[in-house]
C-alpha cells in the first residue's frame, strides 16, 4: 500500500445536476475543414461508459455515462475543482434516488463532472436530476514520494491502481504512453486541478504507430516529458499519468481528453503497459 496523508484530507459535500447537450453553433468544422453535425458534450450517455472505446465513434468530445454541472458558477468551479476521480456519487432526486456512482473525470471548457452509473440507473434519470459527490482527494501527498504532485486522484482507487514501488520510483500500469507533442487542446491553463487537456489524434503516422484507435473511455495513460504540477509545460524527463475521459474529435488540436492524476518532473514514475489499466477494472464497474 502507498502511504499518504490520509488522515489529514478532507471529505466534503458539493452537488452537480445534470448538463443537457447544448448547441451554441449548429456545425463543428474538422481539421480538414469538412463541417460536421454531431452528439457532442453532455446530457446523458447511455451506449457508452468507461472500459468502451472512445474512438471513431459517430461524435465529437463524447462524454461517458451522465455529464453534470452546477448551475452556479462559483460552485460549478468549486464542483470541478473538489471533485476527485474515483469519488462516489449519490442521486438524491427522482426515480434512481439513492443509487450510487462514481467519478470518471472532468472536462475542460464545458466544466462538465462525469458519473458512471449502471445501465438501470441510467434509464430512471432525467435530465432534472441532481447528484451528491463526496469530493476527496485534493491535497494529497504521498510519504515517500513528495517530488510527486497527486491530484483528482480519490484515495481508494489510488490503491486499486495496482502501483508498484521499485528503486524509489513508482511503476504505475497504463494503456499508452504518449509523447509530449501531440499534446494539445488545454495547454496554457492554469492548474490541472479542474478539467483535461487533450491528445491530438489527426496525425495519421503517428495516430497508427501508437494505436490510438484502441483508446478506450477510463484508460490510464502515461504522458511523457509533460509536468503538471501547476499548468501543463513541457520538462525533458517530467511525467504525467492521467485518465481517458472523453472521446475523440474531428476538430483541429483537440482529440480523447486526459484528466490528470499524478505528475513529476523528475523521472520517478515510470509506465508498466498493461492492456487492462481502465477505470472500469478498478471500480468493478459493470455497465
Amino acid at each position: 500500500m502507498i502511504k499518504f496523508n490520509e488522515k489529514q484530507l478532507v471529505m466534503q459535500s458539493v452537488e452537480g445536476k445534470v448538463h443537457p447537450p447544448i448547441m451554441k453553433r449548429q456545425y463543428r468544422t474538422g481539421s480538414d475543414g469538412r463541417p460536421w453535425i454531431l452528439p457532442a458534450t453532455g446530457g446523458i450517455t447511455y451506449n457508452f461508459q468507461i472500459g468502451d472505446g472512445c474512438m471513431g465513434l459517430a461524435g465529437d468530445h463524447v462524454e461517458p455515462g451522465v455529464s453534470t454541472k452546477n448551475p452556479y458558477s462559483a460552485m460549478d468551479m468549486a464542483y470541478n475543482t473538489l471533485t476527485c476521480v474515483g469519488n462516489q456519487a449519490k442521486v438524491i432526486t427522482g426515480e434512481a434516488k439513492g443509487a450510487i456512482g462514481y467519478v470518471t473525470g472532468k472536462h475542460g471548457g464545458i466544466d462538465h463532472v462525469m458519473i458512471a452509473f449502471e445501465q438501470e440507473v441510467l434509464e430512471k434519470l432525467t435530465i432534472d436530476d441532481k447528484f451528491l459527490v463526496k469530493a476527496c482527494g485534493q491535497g494529497m501527498t504521498l510519504t515517500d514520494y513528495p517530488e510527486i504532485t497527486v491530484m483528482n486522484l480519490d484515495p481508494q482507487l489510488l490503491n486499486k491502481m495496482g502501483i508498484e514501488e521499485v528503486d524509489g520510483c513508482l511503476i504505475v500500469p497504463v494503456t499508452k504512453v504518449i509523447p509530449a507533442a501531440l499534446m494539445g487542446s488545454g495547454l496554457g491553463s492554469d492548474t490541472m486541478l479542474s478539467g483535461d487537456y487533450d491528445i491530438m489524434t489527426r496525425d495519421s503516422k503517428s495516430f497508427e504507430e501508437l494505436g490510438l484507435q484502441e483508446l478506450r473511455f477510463g484508460d490510464i495513460v502515461m504522458i511523457q516529458d509533460h509536468c503538471n504540477d501547476h499548468g501543463p509545460d513541457y520538462c525533458q524527463g517530467a511525467v504525467t499519468i492521467g485518465v481517458i475521459i472523453h472521446g475523440d474529435s474531428y476538430i483541429s488540436g483537440h482529440g480523447p481528453g486526459v484528466t490528470v492524476l499524478m505528475s513529476c518532473r523528475q523521472p520517478k514514475i515510470k509506465a508498466k503497459l498493461d492492456p487492462s489499466a481502465n477505470l472500469a477494472k478498478y471500480l468493478n464497474f459493470k455497465k
